[in-house]
């Protein structure tokens, strides 16, 4: 597969245990093929759910963009997040709208970026990953 096609199906996810308290940001990365080409589990220490969703995506599209990823298809189980990224929703929270502007910018950069709602059942690795790096009290990949 040519650099300048690469597509990427990424599922995110964010949790704080305590909203807020120990959070972590989950991310996992395949190809079309269902390939996994990146899973990590990234402890943020005390936060808010919402923060550490937006983290997941950020790490997301970081990575996505380190990979030379063409298109991009974000999964996350947060309708918030969603509904936001979409404009469905605007962004009344201060400390997201910096995190919000952020993702914006970065989505920018992919030929194609998308985002979907999905329910927890289909989120399930991301938020296992979530799960140990809070239970571990650091990043997991």
């Amino acid at each position: 597969m040519a650099e300048d096609s690469l597509r990427l199906v990424i599922h995110i996810d964010g949790g704080a245990r305590g909203n807020p308290g120990p959070a972590a940001a989950g991310v996992v990365i395949r190809t079309e093929d269902g390939t996994i080409v990146h899973e990590a589990g990234i402890f943020l220490g005390d936060t808010t759910n919402n923060v550490a969703e937006y983290r997941s995506l950020l790490a997301a599209l970081e990575t996505a963009s380190a990979l030379n990823a063409a298109e991009v298809e974000i999964r996350s189980d947060s309708e918030l997040l969603v509904r936001q990224m979409t404009g469905v929703y605007r962004v009344r929270k201060s400390h997201l709208q910096e995190l919000f502007a952020l993702a914006q910018g970065l989505a920018g950069r992919f030929r194609k970026f998308s985002i979907q709602h999905v329910s927890r059942d289909q989120n399930k690795d991301a938020d296992r990953l979530v799960n140990q790096a809070i239970n571990l009290r650091r990043s997991v990949r």
